[in-house]
């Protein structure tokens, strides 16, 4: 398939903060999250420092962080990273959508195997969820494997 559809242009200080993951095809370490939360923190080199956060099992169950780094390498749009977990290895990391209130993203991959819809809020409003379903079918993906990730806590 083609490289899946990016945002025309990602003011980086505006999407820098933390985000509910509202939904995920989730890697192997996200099965059974709840309360995720991904947050970013622009570094001064122009990388990201990226924390995600979440309980592993149920609302109390232990708490699982990790803290990959992630590399913007289309300076153009910023629009495109890299994701170093584990070095020297980068994971690509596309952010696909973002609304101009910067309130919801959704970051994709090529290989359409991963997907994570995120929102300032700990969901977001079923018309424009259901939108975000609908694109994300029109970029050739199968939204049958996106999972709600539970959230019950707030952001300070």
């Amino acid at each position: 398939m083609p490289p899946i559809q990016t945002a025309e242009n990602v003011d980086l200080e505006r999407f820098m903060g933390s985000w509910y993951v509202v939904a995920s095809i989730p890697t192997f370490f996200e099965k059974d999250v709840y309360n995720g939360i991904e947050s970013y923190r622009l570094n001064v080199d122009g990388s990201v420092e990226t924390t995600f956060s979440f309980n592993k099992g149920g609302f109390d169950g232990p708490l699982k962080t990790y803290r990959p780094r992630g590399f913007p390498r289309d300076k153009a749009s910023n629009a495109v990273w890299d994701m170093q977990f584990v070095w020297p290895f980068k994971a690509e990391y596309r952010i696909v959508y973002l609304n101009d209130t910067y309130t919801q993203t959704v970051i994709g991959r090529t290989k359409r195997d991963y997907v994570w819809i995120m929102a300032r809020d700990s969901s977001i409003p079923s018309d424009d969820y259901n939108r975000i379903l609908q694109f994300l079918q029109s970029q050739g993906y199968d939204i049958a494997k996106i999972q709600k990730v539970p959230q019950k806590q707030n952001l300070e």
